[in-house]
């Protein structure tokens, strides 16, 4: 679905030498310097270079060939091998011509002259056809290979007789060279039919050769793939128009097709371009001659161009050897006209397809179906073949322009496109418009508004932008196609200085256009103003320009919204695939473009491009303007990252070579794609798809949202998460009425998870439209769904909203059962209610008219049943107590009747009561179960207590439930007894205590250690002054046992009476400021003097290891700053070795190299990557064996480094050590000990200050590369830190300030 446009016409004239009726001829082209070589009846060479622009002007070498008199040239070409011109003459020389020496030599000489000169693709061979028909193959050393005659002659003529006329030979290579076609008169037969034979290279010999035809003339080309050979056939005698036929290698027929045209058509010429898929022809008629232009897809040719010419001028052409949209035309007074077309998409922006064949406008409408031409809704015929077409859509007008190839325009409007299915199949004929003139070349046609278009013509001035106006003296007719009574004025031109590459309407602004001019300047042009000429300062403030880095044949303008704002955006494809967006290149592979908006408006929310890898990207326009676009879609090429291939931004287009042509815009969100065979297909990006589901919420479009939701597969909780399921209770009712469609609703239900697809499953493909604040206010009134979670409330919420707004049904009711059965927990026992109301209505009621509007018992049941687990569902029958429900529910699940029949009729035999403590057993509801069995009265008081002690947990319920001073006093020495078995005897403890189990309550206090609370209760028991005595000697002995004599010291003081033995405990629990208060307070000497002997025998014991431990610091120091160098040396050699290894292999090598457990410092293995600077964490296997061997560090283990950092930070002093100091140098202090509390302290604090220097350099190395032998040292960081130690007052807040030096 593609027309081919007119992109820039450039025409220059030669000036002829002889004025004596001098005509051209034959062409040349020569690719590599880019010229054109030009052979008039005069026997003169014109050369001249092959503009790109108007301005550059034609200025021709004009040389004459001296031929013998009456002879001249009769075939040409260039030969690349040789950089000359090859021409053959009427006599039969064969001329090479070098242009840059001007010299002409002769380099051979044929019999009956030269009428064909062909080369072969590869230039290694010439095939010249003779005067006698004969055809000669020969090298480019003019030597010849092999010689053949064109036609099988009979035997009474003579083919060496010139007066056979054979002007008419052609000769044609296929693009490899390997074989070449002919077709010429046969000499003996009275009819005119021929037949085109082909020729094998190397041999000669033939082929292959077709059935006698009418051929016309000798037009006669091979495709340059190689699949075809095309000619033409006259079929004056049918009264038919020519016929434009295919053949293969073989010789026969593949296809044909008519030229559609008028009868007394001659088609001289025929030629492929480069690419094989343009195929133009020269046909003559009476009244003139016509180039026309056709191409295939989906088996039909489509003529896409006609130009005309002058029949008295002529005209022949040639296609530019090396771009296959290049057309060059000339005629016979030197006229040369240059045609570069570019392919343009016949879909417009409201999915409209107008694709051009001949003169039929074949009209689609993609919303309406995907149809392929040469299929379509209906057609417009016009007079004449159509060149150029404007289209244009708003505000229910269609309005459409086309430029025939006569020079007429005619205009027609088109009825809304809604309408347009009542004119499906018809042929609609359409008028020619009123002009004052012919416009012989008008390209780029646009609306500018529904009276003006806007348009590139030639005129005596140049070429100039053309202002037309359409003017209609007809009433309009709703619901018609009309095209009459309509004309056109050129109301405004104005003269171009360069050539215009391309023109696009504003849709920002009203009648205005962007002009596109050679190289990609851009200027802005408007309606009775004319161009402006100051750079656009319509777009965004980061995308203001001028225009494009290059010139872009595929330029659109569209409206995006920015701040508030609608701003326009140019998009531009150049044809080296950039795609170029207001100044920058977006994409530099891309082949093809369109746009999604998904609002009415058109306003582009999203950009699909296709890519050279078949590709397809969707672009946000955020993206665009404010993204990074190299990072996110990885510079549009293919991802080889698995990990990231399940949110990827593109899509694999599945046949090669296919093109975006279409988008449906807002709900369809449909990407039409044509592939190379010309058939449709349309895709969903789900990127588009999700964003026009959020856009239809965020509007409160709710069913339609839903609509795509279940058309698309998209997740449900979509509709939910959107906004967060908060924001969605409130919109639960509009929900619900917009949707009206209960089987709708249950789905949706049964599809609602707690997880939040927004952040999760679609978190890289659609953004969440809902502003925070927004979504805080709503939040916030969330008091009647009692903070439950998300399925919950949205059920809560859907529920309400059923009752509400939905009208009571069976369906309905089921409905509601769902939104119940799917709550997380299900809320079964509300549901079952509802159920059991049902089947009491049926029970009890026969003729209650609001049966009609509820479904039947067994089938809500059913219906329960199937959403939910079948026993979950009995048992919460059974929880309502209902055992005939209940047995209706058992039947229903599929249950065995041996299983709960028995079961049940058992229950019905019981009290009601007990009926219910048994269900509650069953259901294990132990809380209702004591309840009613307490309910039940004494006789069950044992199995009371059996079930409080079974189940620990109802013990507060039972000391709650039981009134009875004695029963609630039994209750609680169980719940004792509980305790005390668990080893909580604190608990158990106190819960004695509530019973007065005195006993009790001392054995749990003694158990856990809790002195205090033995003997008060020894007191509460009154026992004897010698038991408490005994009970306390024993108390000591056990606190001493555990650890803990301080405690010993004051029951030995405060029960015993033992100042001795407390003092003792104190000295070893290193209490020594107690043990001086104690011993002074009784004014025992002694004591006093064993407290002193021990704490100075201490002291001097703490100075030895304060001195051991900070040798030991130094020697760990040592050894982890060794460790640490060899570290970092090997690491370095490493890194060396790999600089080398990545010089040789491919970084992307997946080859790895095992190179653990080599040396005790090497972590990990090499597997493509640098060797880690810094040391990595010890494995856990090494962290078990070192705790398992009680921390010792082994050398040259992988963790010694990280074990000897974690070892120096262990012997640091804990505070309950810094405290034990601090008291050991007062109480020497005391004790008149000054020397020895001073070398006490001055230890201690050496030691401290050691081990924080050495963890701090360590610190510091661990994540340095480089150690410094004058920095990294103790001495230095011992400095460091007493330059600290203001800021670190606590660390050694235990020194006394008297003992330090001055």
């Amino acid at each position: 679905m593609k027309n081919l446009k007119l992109s820039l016409e450039l025409t220059s004239q030669l000036d002829l030498q002889s004025s004596n009726d001098e005509s051209i001829l034959f062409s040349a082209f020569d690719i590599e310097q880019n010229r054109l070589f030009f052979a008039s009846s005069a026997n003169v060479i014109y050369v001249t270079q092959l503009s790109s622009s108007q301005k550059d002007g034609v200025h021709p070498e004009v040389e004459s060939i001296d031929l013998e008199p009456g002879d001249r040239i009769t075939a040409m070409d260039y030969l690349m091998e040789k950089e000359a011109l090859l021409m053959g003459t009427l006599h039969g020389y064969l001329l090479l011509h070098n242009e840059d020496g001007n010299a002409t030599e002769v380099v051979g000489r044929v019999e009956g002259g030269v009428k064909n000169i062909s080369p072969s693709p590869d230039g290694a061979l010439l095939a010249v056809i003779t005067g006698f028909g004969q055809i000669l193959v020969m090298t480019h050393d003019w030597e010849v290979l092999h010689e053949n005659a064109i036609d099988d002659a009979d035997e009474d003529v003579d083919v060496r007789d010139p007066s056979d006329d054979v002007l008419g030979s052609s000769i044609s290579w296929r693009g490899d060279g390997k074989y070449f076609a002919t077709l010429s008169d046969v000499s003996s037969y009275s009819s005119l039919q021929k037949k085109i034979k082909i020729w094998e290279r190397d041999s000669g010999a033939l082929h292959a050769s077709s059935d006698l035809k009418a051929f016309m003339g000798a037009a006669l080309d091979w495709m340059p793939s190689g699949a075809k050979v095309v000619s033409a056939q006259d079929r004056k005698a049918e009264k038919k128009c020519p016929l434009i036929v295919l053949f293969e290698r073989n010789g026969l027929e593949r296809s044909s097709f008519s030229i559609d045209d008028l009868i007394d058509g001659t088609v001289d010429i025929l030629k492929w371009n480069c690419n094989s898929d343009l195929l133009a022809a020269v046909v003559r008629f009476q009244g003139y001659d016509a180039v026309k232009i056709w191409s295939f897809s989906n088996n039909h040719w489509y003529l896409k161009q006609e130009m005309r010419y002058s029949r008295k001028d002529g005209v022949k052409f040639m296609w530019d050897p090396i771009k296959p949209l290049h057309l060059i035309c000339w005629n016979f007074g030197g006229k040369i006209t240059t045609y570069s077309f570019v392919w343009m998409t016949a879909v417009t922006e409201n999915s409209t397809v107008l694709v051009i064949d001949n003169s039929n406008i074949l009209i689609s409408l993609l919303s309406l179906s995907l149809m392929p031409p040469p299929m379509c809704l209906f057609s417009l015929k016009f007079p004449y073949a159509v060149r150029e077409i404007a289209f244009s859509s708003k505000n229910s007008m269609n309005q459409l322009v086309a430029w025939l190839s006569d020079g007429s325009l005619c205009v027609a409007e088109l009825p809304d496109c809604d309408t347009w299915v009542e004119l499906e199949g018809k042929y609609i004929s359409i008028e020619t418009s009123s002009s004052e003139m012919r416009f012989g070349t008008l390209s780029h046609l646009v609306w500018l508004n529904s009276n003006f278009l806007l348009g590139v013509g030639c005129t005596e001035q140049g070429y100039c932008l053309l202002e037309i106006e359409v003017v209609c003296s007809e009433d309009r007719v709703t619901g018609l196609v009309t095209s009459s009574g309509w004309s056109v004025i050129v109301s405004n031109q104005l003269v171009l200085e360069g050539s215009v590459i391309g023109i696009a309407p504003n849709p920002a602004k009203r009648s205005s256009a962007f002009i596109q001019f050679d190289r990609g300047s851009i200027v802005e042009y408007t309606l009775k103003m004319g161009i402006t000429r100051e750079p656009v300062h319509h777009l965004s403030k980061d995308l203001d320009c001028v225009g494009f880095s290059s010139s872009c044949p595929w330029m659109n303008v569209v409206t995006f919204y920015d701040n508030g704002l609608t701003k326009p955006l140019l998009l531009g494809l150049d044809s080296t695939n950039r795609l170029h967006v207001s100044g920058k290149i977006l994409c530099t592979d891309c082949t093809s473009y369109s746009f999604y908006s998904n609002s009415v408006d058109q306003l582009m929310t999203h950009l699909i491009i296709t890519t050279k890898q078949d590709l397809l990207f969707v672009i946000g326009v955020d993206d665009i303007l404010y993204g990074n676009l190299e990072m996110k879609y990885t510079n549009f090429i293919r991802d080889t990252d698995k990990v990231k291939e399940e949110n990827r931004d593109s899509i694999n287009i599945w046949e090669r070579g296919a093109k975006v042509v279409g988008v449906l815009h807002g709900d369809e969100a449909t990407v039409i794609l044509q592939t190379m065979r010309g058939n449709l297909e349309c895709i969903y990006p789900r990127k588009l798809v999700l964003e026009s589901i959020v856009n239809a919420l965020v509007q409160r479009r709710y069913k339609d949202a839903l609509l795509m939701v279940r058309r698309h597969r998209i997740d449900f909780n979509v509709i939910i998460d959107h906004c967060g399921w908060e924001v969605f209770l409130h919109s639960a009712a509009e929900f619900v009425r917009q949707i009206n469609n209960l089987s709708y609703i249950t789905e949706f239900i049964c599809s609602i998870k707690n997880e939040n697809v927004m952040e999760t499953l679609y978190k890289n493909i659609v953004t969440v439209p809902c502003q925070k604040d927004t979504k805080e206010i709503l939040a916030g009134d969330l008091s009647s769904f009692d903070g439950k979670g998300k399925i919950s409330c949205v059920l809560l919420a859907v529920r309400k909203a059923l009752e509400e707004q939905i009208p009571e049904s069976p369906a309905r009711e089921l409905c509601i059962l769902t939104t119940l059965a799917r709550s997380e927990p299900p809320v079964l026992e509300e549901a079952l209610k509802r159920v059991k109301v049902i089947r009491e209505m049926e029970i009890l009621v026969a003729e209650d008219p609001r049966k009609k509007s509820y479904p039947s018992a067994d089938e809500a049941l059913k219906h329960l049943l199937w959403l939910s687990d079948p026993e979950a569902i009995y048992e919460v029958a059974l929880g309502l107590y209902d055992l005939k429900l209940s047995a209706i529910v058992a039947l229903n699940s599929q249950k065995d009747p041996k299983e709960f029949l028995p079961f049940l009729q058992g229950l019905e035999r019981m009290s009601p009561v007990i009926m219910q403590y048994t269900i509650d057993l069953r259901l294990k509801r132990y809380e209702s179960a004591l309840r009613h069995i307490v309910s039940a009265g004494n006789d069950f008081y044992e199995d009371c207590m059996n079930l409080i002690k079974s189940n620990p947990q109802l013990f507060p319920l039972g000391v709650q439930l039981f009134t009875d001073p004695s029963k609630r006093n039994q209750v609680l020495e169980a719940w004792g007894d509980h305790l005390d078995g668990e080893k909580y005897f604190e608990e158990a403890a106190r819960t004695y205590l509530c019973c007065s189990s005195l006993e009790k309550a001392l054995k749990s206090y003694r158990a856990c250690g809790n002195w205090k609370g033995v003997l008060t209760v020894a007191a509460l028991l009154k026992l004897a002054k010698e038991d408490i005595l005994q009970l306390a000697n024993e108390l000591c002995e056990e606190l001493q046992a555990l650890g803990k004599p301080a405690e010993a010291a004051k029951i030995a003081l405060e029960y015993c009476g033992d100042v001795a033995s407390g003092i003792g405990f104190f000295v070893n629990a290193r209490e020594w400021e107690e043990a001086i208060r104690v011993g002074l307070m009784h004014i025992r000497d002694d004591l006093i003097s064993d407290v002193q002997n021990a704490s100075v025998e201490c002291a001097v014991s703490s100075i030895g290891e304060y001195e051991e431990g900070l040798e030991k610091v130094g020697k760990y120091l040592a050894r982890y700053l060794a460790v640490r160098q060899r570290r970092l040396v090997l690491a370095a050699k490493l890194q060396s070795e790999e600089s080398l290894i990545d010089d040789v292999l491919d970084d992307s090598s997946e080859t790895s190299s095992s190179f653990s457990e080599m040396s005790a410092y090497t972590m990990g293995t090499r597997k493509g990557s640098r060797a880690s600077m810094s040391s990595a964490t010890t494995s856990k296997r090494g962290q078990r064996q070192q705790k398992h061997r009680g921390g010792k560090i082994r050398a040259g283990s992988p963790g010694e480094e990280l074990a000897l950092v974690e070892h120096l930070k262990s012997m640091s002093l804990t505070s309950g050590a810094q405290r034990e100091l601090k008291s050991l140098v007062v109480t020497l202090l005391m004790l008149g000990k000054e020397e020895t509390a001073r070398k006490l302290q001055r230890a201690g604090e050496s030691f401290q200050l050691s081990q924080m220097a050495s963890v701090k350099l360590a610190e510091d190395t661990i994540s340095n590369v480089n150690i410094d032998e004058k920095t990294h040292t103790l001495e230095h960081y011992l400095q460091k830190v007493k330059e600290d130690l203001p800021h670190q007052l606590e660390a050694l807040s235990w020194r006394s300030e008297v003992l330090l030096p001055p």
